[in-house]
C-alpha cells in the first residue's frame, strides 16, 4: 500500500511550517516539502521529513508536475501551505488533483489588497480610506487627498512586509523610492496602496471555516513599522463587542468569497467604530496560543480539512494566554542573548523559543522577520497570565554591537 503524504508548498520555519510537518506526524502522513529555497530547511534536519524537493512554486505546471511524479511512489492525501504568498497557487493545485482546497479565485482577490479593498467597501464593510498609486507624483496626490499621516504599502504582500507609517512628503518619498527600487517585489508594473491611518486598540479574529475560534488583543513594536511586539488570547472584550467583530468578520468572509480552512482578520477600533484593517486566507502568527488557551490544534484541525477528514473545534478548556515578541532596538551583531532558560522555568511559562544564536547579524525589516524570539504564558486570569509574562520577559537579556560607521 502506498504511503499516504501531505505536501506541504513552501512550509518554512517561520510559517507555521514545523508545526504543519509535526501535526501531520501525529496523523500518519508523511509530509513532503516542495520549496524554491531548501536551504532555509536546514533547521529542520532533525525531523521526520519525508523529503525537501527543489521547485519553482510560482509555477503552476512545475508543481503539477512534481506532484505528478510524486504520486508514483506515494499516495497524495492532501496538498496545503502555511504561506499567504502561495494559498492561490495551492487551491489551484487541488483543483487539478481534486483533492479538497481553497477557491483560488476568492484567495487571489484577497491577497491583492487593493481588490480586497474594493470588495469589502462594496459590500458595506468600514475600512480605511485608500488610493492605488503606481508612482511617486500618484502616491503623493493620494497622500494629501487622504490626508497625513497615511500608510503606504506594496498593493499585494504580507507579513507586513514594506508597510510603513510616513507622517509627512519626505518619509513618504522616502518609503515611496525604497519601494519602487525593491529588488524582485513586482512582477509587473509597480502597484501600491495609500492607506488612511486607523488609530485604535488592534484585534484579530481568528477563524476556521465559518466559525469564529476567537479574538486576539495584540499591539505593535515602535512606529514607523508595524511588528508585532504582543498579544493576549482570547481579547478581554465584552459579549456586545466580541459578537460585533464576529458579525463583521462573518461579513468580510462572505464579500471576498472564503469560508473554506483558515482566516485571520485584523480590526482597529477607533473612534469611528470597528474598522477592518486586513483579511488574510491563513492561519495568524500563533495557533500554538489557541492550543494553550482553548486545546484546540488549529494546524491539526486544518490538515484534517485538506485531507477529506472531520474536524473537531471544540474547546477543551479555557484559558488566558498572553504572549511577547523579543524585537532588536538596533542593527548589528548579536554578541549574545541569554536567560531564555531562567524565563522557561518561572510557573506559568508554556513556552520561550529563540530564533536566533550569538554572532548573528541583526538587520531589522520592519516586518514579522525582525522576532529574535516570542514568550508564552499561561493561568486562568488575565492579571496572574500578564504578571507571568513579564516576570519571564524582564529574566531575557541580549547585546548587540552596531555595525561599524563607514566614512
Amino acid at each position: 500500500m502506498a504511503r499516504r503524504a501531505l505536501i506541504l508548498v513552501e512550509g518554512s520555519p517561520t510559517d507555521n511550517g514545523l508545526l504543519y510537518v509535526q501535526a501531520a506526524q501525529r496523523l500518519g502522513l508523511h509530509p513532503i516539502i516542495l520549496s524554491a529555497d531548501t536551504a532555509q530547511y536546514d533547521c529542520l534536519a532533525s525531523e521526520r521529513i519525508e523529503a525537501i524537493i527543489r521547485v519553482d512554486t510560482n509555477d503552476l505546471a512545475a508543481l503539477i508536475g512534481e506532484c505528478s511524479r510524486l504520486r508514483a511512489t506515494y499516495e497524495i492525501a492532501g496538498i496545503t501551505c502555511a504561506r499567504e504568498s502561495v494559498c492561490a497557487t495551492v487551491g489551484k493545485l487541488c483543483r487539478h488533483f481534486n483533492l479538497p482546497g481553497p477557491n483560488p479565485t476568492s484567495i487571489e482577490r484577497c491577497c491583492d489588497k487593493f481588490v480586497q479593498r474594493q470588495l469589502l467597501a462594496g459590500a458595506g464593510i468600514p475600512i480605511p480610506a485608500y488610493r492605488l498609486a503606481a508612482n511617486a507624483t500618484e502616491v503623493e496626490r493620494a497622500a494629501l487627498d487622504i490626508g497625513l499621516p497615511v500608510v503606504l504599502k506594496p498593493a499585494v504582500g504580507n507579513g507586513s512586509t514594506g508597510v510603513r507609517l510616513c507622517c509627512d512628503v519626505d518619509e513618504l518619498a522616502e518609503h515611496t523610492d525604497y519601494l519602487l527600487g525593491g529588488a524582485g517585489m513586482w512582477r509587473s508594473a509597480p502597484r501600491m496602496l495609500v492607506e488612511e491611518f486607523a488609530r485604535g486598540p488592534l484585534y484579530a479574529a481568528i477563524i476556521m471555516g465559518n466559525e469564529i475560534i476567537g479574538v486576539e488583543a495584540a499591539g505593535f513594536g515602535p512606529p514607523p513599522h508595524f511588528v508585532y511586539s504582543e498579544g493576549i488570547f482570547p481579547a478581554p472584550l465584552t459579549d456586545d463587542e466580541h459578537e460585533h467583530i464576529a458579525d463583521v468578520s462573518l461579513s468580510c468572509l462572505q464579500a471576498l468569497g472564503l469560508g473554506w480552512g483558515p482566516t485571520n482578520i485584523e480590526f482597529r477600533w477607533t473612534k469611528r467604530g470597528l474598522v477592518v484593517i486586513e483579511v488574510n486566507p491563513r492561519l495568524g502568527g500563533g495557533p500554538q496560543t489557541v492550543q494553550l488557551a482553548y486545546g484546540v490544534d488549529l494546524v491539526a484541525e486544518h490538515i484534517k480539512l485538506v485531507i477529506g477528514e472531520e474536524w473537531n473545534l471544540l474547546r477543551k478548556h479555557s484559558q488566558i494566554v498572553a504572549w511577547h515578541s523579543l524585537v532588536p532596538d538596533l542593527d548589528g551583531t548579536l554578541d549574545w542573548i541569554d536567560g531564555d532558560s531562567r524565563a522557561a522555568a518561572v510557573p506559568g511559562v508554556a513556552e520561550v523559543r529563540l530564533y536566533v544564536k550569538p554572532k548573528t547579524p541583526i538587520v531589522r525589516k520592519g516586518d514579522y522577520r525582525d522576532s529574535m524570539g516570542i514568550v508564552r504564558a499561561v493561568s486562568p486570569s488575565l492579571t496572574q497570565t500578564k504578571a507571568i509574562l513579564q516576570r519571564a520577559v524582564e529574566l531575557i537579556d541580549w547585546s548587540i554591537t552596531p555595525f561599524p560607521t563607514i566614512g
